[in-house]
């Protein structure tokens, strides 16, 4: 049964803007008497009188005023996004009508709708988990295949049996612990260490991967924060230009023509880069180029991988050799670039203070494939498997990290033969905090925190 049972609300959720269709969603109790107010087909049917999964066509009207063709389909609860009654009007496209059509059905009973609440109502009335939620926006906002990919497979509940795997399988320890000490007298088996063991280490693998599962997928999902940098006119925004597909970048052979950061996102293989191009790192009298030196020299220290690119035709100088000192433990590809030309620098030297090389012409694009390799490689974006249950954000991996913990000092303590009392107390941390993981045990605040994040009309 729905929780907002008075409560009609509505939003626009297809972007704004000119195209072939917008599409308004009206959702509650009353969400088809509602939009039966707006709307007349050109049968003389109503909207209330249909199945779900059905539609009428016909017009929108303000009163006696018709303001657009329009195809309004009916969901019946409980088999709906939100799990209430649900109208979506789609009406055409552009601002003007769309917003005409909103304030039309706004003026008719419904309030617009908070970002993420159509979500939020599917969460609380059963139809999803808060996982399953945040998956949402994931393939929204997914920038690749893999990142899209995976979005779609958690949406469809692969975390979700994942972590009710590891759950069911505590629970069933915690309720045996639990009974075997309550109630001495009943003939209840005795706890076994060993299967305790095995099945606590069990799970500590299972939250352990999905982990480092996590880890490996912030290249596809969330991107990585991506320097490219070098001396000038060694081609960095010759490659920047390359990767993105467009001039971002101005490229001149005059030194120091990139004064600034420019920012771009760009997909490299199944790893996603917030890529920025950067001032030439050199020693310079001008002030402003300065300024842009020493603010790529603070970036470094922080970005999640360097692309520290170098001209092959060049011997090393102090410039490279001051910005592969700068380099430091931050990851990183020494990019050999100008491979057309013939090659004078010293690259066994770049090897051994970088963590990949690679050698391209950003020119002509030869040498891509293998920075992509390398790249991949050293984000892990390569090892990332878009098919396994994967955490989509940081409240997802500190919850799984909480749970982890106590289940780690639960093995010691079965290994030390500490009181299992204690090991109770402790897989019982554990499964509060993988339902707060999934939402069956949230707070108020940690839910409105989620889909205060969401789009309005999702």
């Amino acid at each position: 049964m729905s929780l907002f049972n008075n409560d009609v609300i509505a939003a626009i959720s297809t972007p704004v803007g000119v195209g072939g269709i917008s599409v308004i969603r009206v959702s509650g109790k009353s969400a088809i008497e509602t939009a039966d107010s707006v709307f007349r087909s050109v049968s003389g049917k109503k909207l209330s009188e249909l199945k779900g999964y059905s539609a009428l066509f016909g017009k929108i009207y303000d009163g006696e005023e018709p303001l657009d063709e329009a195809v309004v389909t009916v969901f019946k609860a409980p088999h709906s996004y939100t799990g209430e009654d649900v109208a979506e009007i789609s009406c055409h496209g552009g601002m003007y009508i769309t917003n005409q059509v909103l304030r039309t059905v706004l003026k008719n009973g419904a309030r617009l709708a908070n970002p993420g609440e159509f979500t939020e109502r599917a969460f609380l009335n059963g139809k999803i988990d808060l996982t399953e939620s945040e998956a949402v926006m994931d393939i929204i906002s997914a920038k690749g295949k893999a990142a899209a990919r995976s979005a779609l497979g958690i949406k469809e509940g692969r975390l979700r049996a994942e972590i009710d795997e590891v759950k069911s399988l505590l629970l069933n320890e915690a309720a045996h612990l639990s009974a075997w000490a309550d109630y001495p007298e009943e003939d209840i088996p005795e706890v076994s260490n060993d299967v305790l063991f095995n099945n606590l280490s069990d799970a500590c693998g299972k939250l352990g991967a999905l982990l480092k599962n996590y880890d490996c997928g912030k290249a596809v999902k969330q991107g990585i924060d991506t320097l490219i940098i070098g001396k000038p006119n060694v081609g960095k925004s010759t490659l920047m230009n390359f990767l993105t597909g467009a001039q971002k970048s101005i490229v001149t052979d005059i030194p120091g023509t990139t004064r600034d950061i420019i920012e771009e996102t760009v997909v490299i293989g199944s790893a996603v880069l917030i890529l920025s191009d950067t001032a030439g790192l050199r020693d310079s009298d001008d002030p402003i180029e300065k300024i842009g030196v020493e603010l790529v020299k603070k970036r470094i220290n922080s970005c999640g991988l360097a692309l520290a690119v170098f001209d092959a035709s060049r011997p090393l100088d102090d410039d490279d050799m001051s910005m592969l000192e700068l380099l430091g433990d931050v990851p990183s590809v020494a990019v050999i670039n100008k491979t057309d030309l013939d090659c004078v620098i010293d690259t066994e030297f770049i090897k051994s203070r970088a963590d990949k090389c690679v050698f391209i012409s950003a020119s002509n694009g030869d040498g891509m494939d293998e920075l992509t390799q390398a790249v991949e490689s050293l984000t892990g974006a390569a090892d990332f498997d878009e098919n396994a249950a994967t955490l989509s954000n940081e409240r997802q991996y500190q919850c799984v990290t909480r749970a982890l913990a106590p289940l780690e000092e639960a093995l010691d303590a079965v290994k030390m033969g500490i009181t299992l009392d204690a090991v109770t107390v402790l897989i019982e941390e554990s499964i509060q905090n993988l339902l707060e993981l999934t939402g069956e045990r949230a707070g108020d605040e940690i839910v409105h925190n989620v889909f205060s994040r969401f789009c309005v009309g999702k």
